[in-house]
């Protein structure tokens, strides 16, 4: 079965990575191009991993995972190799309502990472539902390229053209031409 394609909004949700190695940094790293409100556990790191949470101030607890700790979290990534705790942390994220990515093991996952591209306001994303993440990465290269620099001007005007300009059928039309011509642009 596929994923449902959905964005969402990280504004007062904590996030919890379980895990301090390359993946975790990996996850780490796509989450700050949407939040800060960030804390990891694990009882190593990788030096990437110790130096980015350092940078970043993220709150670190260098312990294992116990039975608990995301009962105050919206979304917990499960960055480990340990199959059965990734099995007990994805159990214990429905008794607490939060969704759980437990990477690499898709029958513990309520969300998977797509491959993505963040310009600004401008957030693609490109997923295989698990079936190629390579795929998913080349095609993200490839859209990534074809998109022009100037794409967060455009954006800046199109978002202050959206508040100015009265709602109804007359702005959305010059807005979605105004879209239409910027895409054709390109070619």
């Amino acid at each position: 079965m596929s994923y449902f394609p959905a964005f969402l909004k990280l504004d007062n949700k904590k996030v919890l990575i379980v895990g301090g190695g390359y993946i975790a940094y990996e996850k780490l790293d796509h989450l700050l191009d949407f939040t800060h409100d960030i804390k990891v556990i694990a009882p190593e790191l990788s030096e990437q991993m110790q130096a980015r949470i350092t940078k970043e101030g993220l709150v670190l607890e260098k312990r294992k995972y116990a039975v608990g700790d995301i009962a105050d979290f919206a979304v917990v990534i499960v960055a480990v190799d340990d199959i059965p705790l990734q099995a007990e942390i994805f159990k214990e994220s429905k008794e607490y309502n939060c969704l759980c990515n437990s990477v690499d093991s898709v029958d513990y996952c309520d969300f998977i990472f797509p491959s993505y591209i963040k310009k600004d306001d401008l957030t693609i994303a490109v997923s295989t539902s698990g079936a190629s993440p390579a795929m998913a990465k080349h095609l993200r290269r490839f859209l990534q390229e074809t998109i022009p620099d100037g794409i967060s001007d455009f954006l800046k005007e199109m978002k202050a053209l959206r508040s100015t300009l009265p709602k109804g059928k007359e702005r959305m039309k010059m807005l979605d031409k105004k879209a239409e011509d910027y895409i054709k642009g390109w070619k």
